[in-house]
């Protein structure tokens, strides 16, 4: 009987104490590797598997010759043509940027900061032609990730009522609410 009501008693508390979703990760903050901002030609659209069809990137409409900056620090980890377009690539520790077509004018091994020249925007091999464009990408391992989070211009999220600040990919953690009773699962991101 003792262990009933203490059963009942856990459940009647965890019922007044919500559980909080918590943001697990946060994105990193860069910089556009165009300037000024460009207009995104083309978003991201991931491929259903690795193998299919989709948007690996975003591209982003700029000028021939025009600077093509890194967009977080780094340090640049393969510099050369791949099927005929000048290609960058940036390593950041978890995740890497990469950049085409460009002519780099960075090295190999070289450190960067977020916003140092890489290289300049060519045409040849633009998804956009004949206009120039950055096809800018963002990948952790194998994993595509759209790089417009990386300037706060990822997608639009519509946020709770109660919310001010977007909520991440969560885990959930138990975490008492003396306003329990008029809000029974509130979301929200710790940093």
């Amino acid at each position: 009987m003792v262990r009933r009501l203490a059963a009942v008693l856990v459940l009647l508390a965890a019922s007044c104490w919500p559980l909080r979703a918590v943001a697990d990760t946060h994105d990193p903050i860069g910089v556009w590797p165009l300037v000024p901002e460009p207009a995104v030609e083309h978003g991201f659209d991931p491929p259903d598997d690795p193998w299919g069809a989709g948007h690996r990137g975003v591209d982003l409409l700029g000028a021939f010759g025009q600077p093509v900056r890194s967009a977080l620090p780094g340090r640049v980890s393969w510099v050369g043509v791949l099927a005929g377009r000048g290609v960058v690539v940036v390593d950041h520790g978890t995740t890497r940027t990469t950049y085409e077509p460009v002519d780099a004018t960075i090295e190999l091994g070289a450190a960067v900061d977020a916003g140092d020249r890489i290289g300049t925007l060519e045409v040849a091999g633009s998804h956009c032609l004949p206009r120039a464009c950055l096809h800018w990408g963002w990948l952790a391992g194998e994993t595509y990730l759209d790089p417009l989070r990386l300037v706060g211009a990822g997608p639009v999220r519509l946020l709770p009522l109660w919310r001010d600040e977007p909520v991440g990919p969560m885990s959930f953690v138990a975490r008492p609410s003396y306003a329990g009773w008029r809000a029974p699962i509130e979301l929200f991101r710790e940093g």
